[in-house]
């Protein structure tokens, strides 16, 4: 046993270590909003949920169990605990896990790089021999590095392209006290450019897609989806003028030419603003978030709101709302022109639900989520999941 308070400790939005408990808790509210499971055979669809443990796959993950009975497999790539705590992605999965077999659900989580190739053996070996093919791919992947099959590793940046952007950013100092500062991000070179298309663009999707198929796993009616994301023009020079909305667009352009092979269809799915991992990393969007949500207070769509949507739409339980360019907008509600007329006004002046923004923030570490004695010792050495 490894018993031991713990408390959130870390620089601006990265904390070091996480708290078992309270992401427990979280899983347990995001079941709670998914609601009442539909009427599902025991034999459910068969889904692989590749970043399953934390941001919006895991938001699918749980709508998927909760609501559509999926069956199938989550991949994460997290850390166990040792002179730190286990990473919240971690606990989450311990989570998850707990709560499929609550379900009834033959669902189960692989620790390991998406981006490596022993990973896609290991994961598509389990696919073959536990359920025999698969129904859905939901690709839900952040990273800021990728090894690919040749062995070249290309890192990711998050940087304008063709000049220089200054955008006001939102912070915290160690006491939660928010401060606003302006920053000037310089822009990325040709090859910083192409090496986060690399990392963050549709070439490792199309890879799994394709070693699914040459293993002959792909039933009728496959689909797939990348899940992505436009954003406001308030964030545009940052975001999606920058290099990751080049990937972005790799990203979509990759869901045409996956939909050209035999038995797939492929889309990407918009979805709205949320506070994620990898979004506190982006400079902006926790002032965008946090302006956004003091304009829509709980109208703001959580990912798993959002990730019913997405499930409603892929089971045909609801028709695909797309758009012109063929992408599924969960996103409409963010990029209502009111909105964003609402949220410009305050972006010069204004740091939105800074409250609320923190909470959210600490909460993806497992902190601040009601119901949690923190001044309590809690094991901190959980195994992964096994079913």
């Amino acid at each position: 046993m490894s018993e031991r308070v713990v408390n959130p400790s870390g620089r601006g939005f990265l904390l070091v270590d996480s708290h078992p408990t309270g992401c427990f808790e979280s899983v347990a509210r995001m079941r709670s909003e998914a609601g009442a499971a539909r009427d599902v055979p025991a034999d459910g669809p068969v889904a692989l949920i590749i970043g399953a443990t934390a941001g919006y796959g895991l938001a699918a993950t749980v709508a998927g169990l909760a609501r559509h009975g999926i069956r199938g497999v989550g991949l994460g790539f997290e850390r166990p605990a040792g002179r730190r705590t286990a990473t919240a992605g971690w606990y989450r999965a311990v989570a998850a896990g707990r709560l499929a077999r609550e379900l009834g659900r033959d669902f189960t989580f692989v620790n390991g790089d998406a981006f490596a190739g022993s990973t896609k053996d290991e994961t598509l070996d389990l696919i073959a021999k536990r359920f025999g093919g698969l129904d859905y791919l939901i690709y839900s992947v952040a990273a800021p590095r990728r090894t690919d099959p040749a062995g070249v590793t290309h890192q990711s940046v998050i940087k304008p392209l063709g000049a220089a952007h200054t955008t006001r950013t939102l912070e915290f100092d160690r006491d939660g006290t928010p401060a606003l500062r302006e920053i000037t991000v310089k822009p990325a070179s040709a090859d910083e450019a192409a090496a986060t298309v690399k990392v963050m663009g549709g070439e490792d999707w199309a890879l799994w897609v394709a070693a699914l198929a040459e293993r002959g796993l792909l039933r009728d009616g496959f689909q797939t989806v990348a899940l992505s994301y436009i954003g406001s023009q308030l964030t545009s020079g940052i975001y999606r003028s920058g290099t990751i909305g080049a990937a972005k667009a790799h990203l979509e352009a990759t869901a045409a030419e996956l939909s050209e092979l035999p038995g797939v269809r492929a889309l990407t799915s918009v979805n709205g603003a949320a506070v994620t991992q990898a979004s506190t990393a982006i400079p902006g969007i926790a002032l965008y978030v946090s302006l956004l949500r003091e304009v829509l207070g709980d109208e703001l769509q959580s990912p798993v709101a959002q990730s019913i949507r997405l499930w409603e739409q892929l089971t045909g339980a609801a028709p695909f709302d797309l758009d012109e360019a063929g992408r599924l907008r969960l996103d409409r509600w963010e990029l209502d022109p009111a909105v964003q007329a609402r949220v410009a006004e305050r972006w010069a002046t204004g740091m939105g639900d800074v409250g609320w923004f923190r909470a959210q923030f600490r909460a993806l570490y497992g902190f601040d989520v009601p119901g949690v004695d923190y001044a309590r010792p809690v094991e901190v050495e959980l195994p992964w999941p096994t079913t």
